[in-house]
């Protein structure tokens, strides 16, 4: 191979490498798109949502790596203890190839447990208001009628949730108290989120190491109702939510 060629083949090898180099960093430093497969989320994201995690509020640990490159270590670098209320992507610890997306509702050293449908932390049952009927979308794409409340968390944060039930199989929860170095985690939708409350023994969340966090969920970037995935493709542009387009997600 003569020199010309040579230095041709180096500089696209190089430029080649640079968009490698500039898609890692991306990915692992600023944020990565995530998908959402279920409803447990609901009504703050739905399924078919697609959204981007920032990584950079958290730290970095080997799951904020692509690949999970970096070793395995408690400690996160850059770390810091997410928000009370912050919707985060983790990876869930009893199978890390699997990632969900929970809000943070309970830190490390809270008391919690549920009441009767009503979360109370540290002895404090969470105001609930009412904020008119909704509904509840299923893996089907069937609507089953709900109660959209807005729940204030300590320190003020509100968000809604969706309550179809207050005596349902999770309504109902001993106090437990979140380890050092763990997350208490909830999905929105609190009669159909397998979250925190059901233990990883028993096929749930369990408490969330703060190594698992990926990031912090931004915006919905896109969102497609999946019901017209068995439709003819002449009907799946009629899918697309634009208004759910670029929602921070809170």
């Amino acid at each position: 191979m003569d020199q010309d060629k040579l230095r041709l083949w180096l500089n696209e090898a190089w430029q080649y490498a640079l968009i490698i180099i500039a898609v890692v960093v991306l990915r692992t430093l600023i944020g990565q798109p995530f998908y959402v497969p279920s409803g447990s989320m609901e009504p703050t994201l739905q399924i078919g949502d697609e959204l981007i995690a920032s990584k950079f509020p958290y730290g970095l640990s080997r799951y904020s790596v692509p690949f999970d490159l970096a070793p395995a270590s408690d400690q996160r670098l850059f770390g810091s203890l997410p928000k009370r209320g912050d919707v985060v992507v983790f990876r869930l610890p009893r199978d890390p190839d699997v990632v969900y997306v929970k809000r943070v509702v309970g830190l490390p050293g809270d008391h919690l447990r549920m009441d009767a449908g009503h979360l109370v932390i540290n002895g404090e049952t969470l105001p609930l208001a009412d904020d008119g009927p909704d509904e509840m979308e299923v893996q089907t794409g069937m609507k089953v009628p709900a109660r959209r409340l807005i729940e204030t968390l300590p320190g003020g944060v509100q968000h809604p949730i969706l309550k179809v039930t207050w005596s349902g199989p999770l309504d109902n929860i001993p106090e437990l108290t979140v380890p050092e170095g763990m997350l208490f985690m909830m999905g929105d939708d609190r009669d159909n989120s397998l979250d925190s409350r059901v233990p990883a023994s028993q096929g749930g969340v369990g408490f969330v190491p703060l190594e698992n966090l990926v990031g912090r969920a931004e915006v919905i970037i896109g969102s497609w109702d999946l019901t017209l995935a068995d439709k003819p493709a002449s009907e799946w542009l009629g899918g697309l939510r634009l208004s759910r387009f670029f929602n921070r997600v809170k």
